[in-house]
């Protein structure tokens, strides 16, 4: 147990929740991007069985792994082919912008709902209880995580979805030059990843940005439950 909890970087005894959470957000995520890319005339996801809940399809042993031991990971990521599409960057956006928005979605549900339970008293605030205690757990991971994986997934360096919009958006003359620097900014995501002092200043203030959000979510779907 003592070793388990050495090398992850979520306590043991919440890795049950952690991962249900994971499984959860990263399928929606991957199967937003798979349905609008197909929607719009891209069938390459479909081919591929992407266009589905299964979350099988959709994770990468690697990526989870990574996330469990290190604090980042991935799933595994659509293709999609803008070529497709009948306006290929209005469209490239939209499914871009899917997979972020998906977690948003379930955030704010999570957060309806955990208030709902809390306001209407079928769990305890204090969390005297272990059903309260487990239900407050899961709803905290699920909803702070979801917000994070929002505003995380909007970052615009590549292989995120921001810069994938990020691509869409600017003019053909910035784009090019985008795609010379793309190669190191990889690399700087890598560093942002994995150096702790550039963590403080880019990840840690995005948790901290979901952790406030959960927050104000939470007290205004009491409000509003309990008007």
């Amino acid at each position: 147990m003592d070793f388990l909890d050495s090398i992850l970087r979520v306590p043991l005894s919440q890795l049950p929740f952690y991962l249900i959470t994971l499984v959860i957000a990263f399928t929606l995520h991957e199967f937003s991007h798979a349905y609008f890319a197909n929607k719009f005339g891209d069938p390459t996801a479909k081919l591929l069985g992407r266009v589905t809940l299964n979350p099988a399809v959709h994770f990468d042993l690697l990526g989870i792994i990574l996330l469990l031991i290190a604090g980042f990971g991935w799933a595994r990521p659509v293709p999609v082919n803008r070529d497709n599409f009948s306006r290929p960057r209005l469209m490239g956006v939209i499914v871009s912008v899917a997979g972020p928005l998906s977690n948003l979605l379930l955030a704010v549900v999570g957060a309806a709902i955990y208030a709902a339970l809390l306001q209407f008293g079928v769990v305890s605030p204090l969390g005297d209880d272990k059903l309260s205690q487990a239900v407050h757990i899961f709803f905290s991971l699920f909803i702070v995580m979801n917000f994070f994986l929002c505003l995380f997934n909007l970052i615009p360096l590549p292989p995120l979805d921001g810069y994938r919009i990020l691509e869409d958006v600017v003019p053909r003359r910035v784009l090019g030059k985008l795609q010379q620097f793309e190669q190191w900014s990889v690399l700087i995501f890598l560093i942002i990843l994995i150096v702790p002092g550039f963590q403080r200043y880019t990840i840690a203030p995005l948790y901290n940005a979901a952790h406030s959000l959960a927050a104000h979510f939470l007290i205004f779907f009491r409000t509003l439950f309990g008007a």
